[in-house]
């Protein structure tokens, strides 16, 4: 018999990959702070919880999915916190982007409950979250990660085994670092060639027919020659990690040059109010800085 999973967080990412534990075949119980957010996956077969506590007691795996550190301390430890129902029959896995450090924290907290904690942010956006093809970085103990192993299948393609707690939490940095300088590259080059007088068409076809052509180009191609920015990674969830990863690299006393420069940029485009938009929108910081024809 599978075992029941309850479900916290059903924004962008957190709604596909409930749905897709739903249709693997799991009984699943779904909480989020927006109920109205909650009626498509009960259509569908899921139950709701009134609270986080509830959730957690009717659920043998308890799963959070939220935007950062606040949420997720408010689902555990607020008023009827999941965190109240924790016990060592239970399996906590916080599929969050956080900082390694908050995650080490956590764990500490978490320990008195008993319960069993397990890491598993990803790699992925909204599309890979609706296909189950993201990749599960876990972190945590090796057999329950083994053993949860069809859970996260029922989400993604690939389950990566990166270490103890926190080590899933730092993979999701070091992916993250790239991704953001790679859509940060991306974009300034083509308004530095633009600036030059080439043709965004001449620019495209030069970068995807030799070496430096990738999937996440191919796919962000269509928001910056159309000029709109439907959101796969929100812009301001991008600077909120880039922070994570400075403070990060602080403590590890890593030189990231130029994740200190993506901070700054991604920062001025939530502070343009581009924040909900997607990543991909970062090209608006440039156009922005950029003299005006």
């Amino acid at each position: 018999m599978k075992q029941k999973i309850g479900f916290m967080g059903l924004g962008i990412m957190g709604t596909p990959m409930a749905a897709n534990i739903l249709k693997a075949g799991y009984p699943i119980t779904v909480y989020n702070r927006s109920p109205d957010k909650v009626a498509p996956l009960v259509q569908q077969g899921a139950s709701q919880a009134a609270n986080p506590k509830a959730l957690a007691e009717a659920a043998e795996v308890v799963i959070a999915m939220v935007t950062g550190p606040e949420a997720l301390s408010a689902l555990l430890w607020g008023p009827h916190g999941a965190g109240g129902a924790f016990n060592s029959s239970k399996v906590f896995i916080n599929m969050s982007s956080v900082a390694p450090c908050y995650t080490r924290e956590l764990a500490a907290q978490l320990g008195p409950t008993g319960v069993t904690f397990v890491e598993a942010p990803v790699s992925g956006t909204k599309k890979p979250a609706e296909e189950g093809t993201l990749l599960i970085l876990a972190g945590g103990p090796r057999d329950k990660v083994q053993e949860l192993e069809p859970v996260f299948l029922a989400m993604g393609k690939k389950v990566i085994y990166c270490g103890e707690v926190g080590q899933g939490s730092m993979m999701k940095m070091f992916i993250n670092l790239l991704l953001g300088l790679m859509m940060e590259g991306f974009t300034e080059v083509l308004n530095f060639g633009r600036l030059g007088g080439l043709t965004e068409e001449a620019m495209l076809d030069t970068v995807f027919s030799g070496p430096l052509n990738c999937g996440l180009f191919q796919m962000k191609a269509p928001n910056l020659q159309n000029n709109t920015y439907p959101t796969a990674f929100p812009l301001k969830h991008m600077s909120k990690d880039a922070k994570f990863i400075v403070d990060t690299a602080y403590d590890l006393g890593a030189p990231v040059p130029a994740g200190q420069t993506l901070l700054q940029l991604y920062r001025i485009g939530v502070a343009r109010g581009w924040g909900d938009e997607d990543i991909s929108a970062i090209a608006r910081v440039f156009e922005h800085l950029s003299p005006k024809c």
